[in-house]
This record gives structure tokens, sequence and C-alpha cells, in this order.
């Protein structure tokens, strides 16, 4: 009953290529939206944004990188920790070569710098693909790492090697630092992501998302049909790296608040790499999904079996979520390879046709 589409008459080509073609998406996007602008922030306790609501939405806009060259184009990395590290340091050297400069401004621009890397290191996938530009982008996780850690001056030369934020402020409202409130944060986090993914979303349904597509299914037969690879390639690797840095600086500056080098190892990168695998590769709505089963999964772990009256064990927990979300990787590479944005897929298209068999 709830997604009933009688009466949504198409009677165009651009308006069954719209972006909400039934109404009720427009509406149900409309609502996560009021819960997330308005309704989290004044319900919403320090132990919530810190734990649930900020990390997911950072890990969803690095996710959301990483789809973007993986599930889009079809060009695998291993990488993306270290993107994010480059764009952390570039907002920290900026914040700290120029203290008068805008937070946010600094934030947007960070992902210029991880571009450029991003690029640098794209290169071989003009030559290589498949499992060795999967390691081709280790390689680049190591080597950046190491720079991460020799390069004194990404971090101004401190005594242990570990950036740390400053006060930040906008107005006279700190939005960084150790003087920043959560709420404020949220709020930082939350716009640049309501910004980027509209433009991700326009992108992978543009002229450029059809061509990484093509590129991804086949890339032979695109450069036959007169597709730029190189062009190609190295725009999703710019465009991936790009949004990968911003959500690196948002992960140093809006919530762990200083980070060493191997804040940024490898780990992190299968992390997020998980995300895009279980929300669904190919998918903008996946990357969030993903990222709420990721960093929700521990938290619900730690509370339920506790209110159940359930002695666990942090150690428990730790192991508990990683057979878990194994478990959820061998489950969707088999079952289900596009993820939990598939699923909600199949649960829409019965919701639309339902009570009606088809």
């Amino acid at each position: 009953m709830l997604y009933r589409t009688a009466g949504q008459f198409k009677t165009t080509y651009k308006a069954d290529q719209a972006l909400f073609p039934v109404r009720q998406d427009a509406v149900l996007l409309a609502i996560i939206l009021l819960f997330a602008w308005v309704i989290f922030p004044l319900t919403a306790s320090e132990f919530a944004f810190q734990t649930l609501l900020i990390p997911i939405m950072i890990y969803a806009l690095a996710a959301l990188g990483l789809n973007i060259l993986t599930g889009y184009a079809g060009q695998l990395s291993l990488g993306t920790a270290a993107f994010m590290g480059v764009g952390a340091y570039a907002c920290y050297k900026m914040v700290t070569l120029m203290p008068w400069m805008n937070p946010i401004l600094a934030i947007l621009l960070s992902g210029i710098f991880s571009a450029g890397v991003g690029v640098a290191f794209g290169i071989p996938s003009l030559r290589i693909k498949g499992f060795y530009l999967a390691i081709a982008t280790l390689a680049a996780q190591f080597f950046l790492v190491w720079l991460f850690e020799k390069w004194a001056w990404l971090y101004n030369y401190n005594a242990s090697g570990a950036i740390q934020v400053p006060n930040l402020d906008i107005f006279g409202i700190y939005v960084a630092g150790p003087q920043a409130s959560s709420v404020v944060q949220y709020f930082v986090v939350l716009g640049i992501v309501t910004l980027l993914t509209p433009l991700c979303i326009n992108l992978t349904r543009g002229n450029l998302g059809r061509t990484w597509k093509a590129t991804r299914d086949m890339d032979i037969a695109a450069e036959l049909i007169g597709i730029n690879l190189m062009k190609s390639k190295l725009t999703a690797f710019a465009v991936s790296s790009y949004v990968v840095g911003v959500a690196g600086a948002l992960f140093v500056f809006m919530w762990r608040g200083a980070a060493e080098p191997n804040l940024f190892d490898i780990p992190l990168s299968f992390r997020i790499l998980f995300i895009a695998i279980i929300g669904g590769l190919g998918s903008i709505l996946g990357n969030y999904l993903g990222a709420i089963l990721i960093v929700g999964l521990p938290v619900v772990l730690g509370i339920v079996p506790e209110a159940l009256g359930l002695p666990v064990s942090s150690a428990m927990v730790e192991h508990l979520n990683i057979m878990i979300v194994g478990g959820l990787i061998i489950f969707f590479l088999i079952i289900e390879p596009h993820g939990l944005a598939r699923l909600w897929a199949l649960i829409r298209e019965k919701l639309i046709l339902w009570p009606f068999p088809h």
C-alpha cells in the first residue's frame, strides 16, 4: 500500500529517467533528511554522535569514493586508507600554514591533493588491471604510510610523529579541535556528505558514469566504440581519490581529533572495502547501508547482551564482530553479490507490486 504507484504516469523520457521515478522514494528521502538535520541533533546523546552518527557518515563517504572507482569504473584498489591520509595531512598543513583559512574550505580543498596523488598512482591502470592493479594500489598504501612517518614536515616536526587538530572556529563557533562540540562537528560532516552525495549521484548517472560502466564491463569493447580509456580510468581515480581525501580530513578533524601514520594502515583500507562489498558495489545507497551495519554492529554486540543480562567481555565482542563481518562478506559474495542495496531493491519491488503477485 505504501508503495502503490497507481496514478503516477510518465509521459516523457525525462520523467522516466528521473532521479525519483516513484514519488514515495522522494518522500522517504525527505523523512531521512528530516531525521538527520532536525531530530537527531535535538535528541541524540554525545555517545550517539561519537560512536554512531559521525563515523557512519565518514565511513559511508569513504566507501562512496571507493565505490566510484571499483563499483562503477571496475578498477580494484586496496589503498583507500592511504588516500584518506593524504587528505588528512593536506588539511592539517593548510590550517597550520594558513590559520585564517575557513576549516570547511580546507577540508574540501584537501581532496584536491588526494585526487592528484590518486591520479599519479592510477597511471598503472592504463597497462594493468585486476589483481595486478590491486597490488599496485597496495604498494601505494605502503609507500604513503611510510611517507607519513618519515617526512617530518607533514606533521610539523612533532616529536611524537602525530598530528593534533588545533581549535578551529567559524564566526566564533569552534568546529574542530578539543573545544568543538559533537553537535557542531556532526552538522559539518552532514553538510559535506549532503553536498558530495548528490554530486556523485549525478556523475554516475551522466555521460562520465556511462563511460565508467562501459570500461568496467568490457574495456576493449569500450575502446572500440570510441571511449578514451585513459580519460575514463584517470577521471575515476581522480573523483574517487577526491571523495576519499575529503573523508580522510573529516575522519581526523571531525572525529578522531589526532592521528598517527599507522591510523591509515591497511586494516582501514579493508574496513572500507568491506563496507562497499556488504553494501553493494555499484550502488550509492549501499555505502550508507554497509556503513550502518559495520559501524553499528560492535555497538549492538556490546549493548544487547548486557541488556539481556549476559556478561560479554570486550574481547569477545571484538571476536564476534570479526566473525559476523567475515560471514556476511562470504554470504554476500556468494548469495547476493550486489549487497544490501540489492536486498532493499527487491523489497521495494515487492512493495510496489503488493498485494498483486507477479
